[in-house]
């Protein structure tokens, strides 16, 4: 049995899930999976730090109130967050680093993944910020030290979409892709359909919290600029920046546009596509498509997710489901794990 000592950067609502899932399923994993996790150190902006490195209780972490400095609480808790201690010196062999998105330079994840990376510690991340902008350098290192830079959850949540492109579909020559990748920007498109005028659908949204107090990364699309950069980059073979992918959102489409295409067998979907052409180019945009009922994309509602690969043998391939949600999202780091750990096996072979 295989038991790997983890490392939380980031105890927001992701790390949190999968802090819970570890307190619930770890015996079933065993049995199922072939490892267990222990969690030696977690490391938060707000919350504060706690270091153990005989292990320490899920459970605990869990009941953790969201208050500024409750990691002080705990034994060997503190008020102040220790990225760098809880990185290098828990002896931690994965790091899962879930904090912020920071859709500039990538910062402070970016330099996380790297602190972890050089030591050989492996990484999995669900943050779109450091792959979007510095997944070649980051895999790079992984490879020099023995580790691995793993991230299903930066694009779809839980929903595997990498690595089903990569393994499940490998051979099938992929040419390109368009999907439905913000749910928060598809349910407010979903919530027009129903009769609500572009602002009363966002603060619908806001109200449930799919939306931020500041939509504007939802809504402006620059959230699913990232994801077209990570898909195109990992399945296309593209080398592509945000400012190479156009982009436009939502905010400008009116009820009467939602209406008229409507009568037009319509609907109105934010789209992040890419497409590679004969000659190896990769063109890639974000903006609002109208799409005949009849396109698998067209009927996905509310705040799922859905993505359609184009390929050569089998056509088109739609995947569809969860873009967000706490455990789901927990769950695509998990699937890394998972993945590290099979490969692990493989070798020992």
């Amino acid at each position: 049995m295989t038991e790997y000592k983890i490392a939380l950067l980031g105890f927001g609502g992701v790390n949190r899930a999968l802090a819970q899932l570890v307190a619930e399923k770890n015996d079933v994993w065993a049995q199922e999976l072939g490892f267990t996790l222990k969690i030696v150190g977690v490391s938060d902006i707000f919350l504060g730090s706690v270091i153990g490195k005989e292990g320490i209780d899920p459970k605990a972490l869990v009941a953790v109130p969201a208050t500024k400095g409750a990691f002080s609480s705990l034994d060997n808790g503190c008020a102040e967050p220790a990225n760098e201690t809880v990185i290098r010196f828990t002896g931690a062999d994965i790091v899962a680093e879930a904090t912020f998105t920071n859709p500039v330079d990538g910062e402070p994840a970016n330099t996380f993944c790297r602190w972890a990376l050089e030591k050989g510690v492996s990484v999995v991340t669900t943050n779109k910020g450091p792959v979007a902008l510095h997944s070649a350098a980051l895999k790079k290192l992984a490879a020099s030290t023995g580790a691995a830079f793993e991230f299903e959850g930066a694009v779809m949540s839980g929903t595997p979409v990498i690595r089903m492109a990569q393994e499940t579909l490998a051979g099938s020559e992929i040419t390109g892709f368009k999907g439905i990748l913000n749910g928060t920007s598809n349910f407010i498109l979903s919530s027009m359909q129903a009769g609500l005028d572009f602002g009363s659908a966002l603060a619908k949204a806001q109200d449930l919290g799919y939306a931020e107090a500041d939509p504007t990364a939802d809504v402006e699309g620059h959230d699913v600029r990232l994801k077209v950069v990570i898909l195109a980059n990992e399945l296309l073979g593209a080398k592509l920046t945000p400012n190479d992918v156009c982009c436009e959102g939502i905010s400008k489409i009116t009820a009467t546009d939602v209406e008229n295409a409507a009568r037009q067998d319509s609907r109105w979907k934010l789209i992040g596509s890419a497409q590679r052409s004969a000659s190896g180019t990769v063109t890639a945009s974000v903006s609002p498509q109208l799409l005949q009922n009849s396109d698998a994309l067209a009927g996905v509602s509310g705040a799922t997710n859905a993505v359609t690969f184009e390929t050569n043998l089998l056509g088109p391939i739609t995947v569809v489901g969860a873009g967000a949600g706490r455990i789901e999202t927990a769950y695509a780091l998990l699937s890394d794990i998972i993945s590290i750990h099979k490969n692990k096996t493989k070798r020992a072979i």
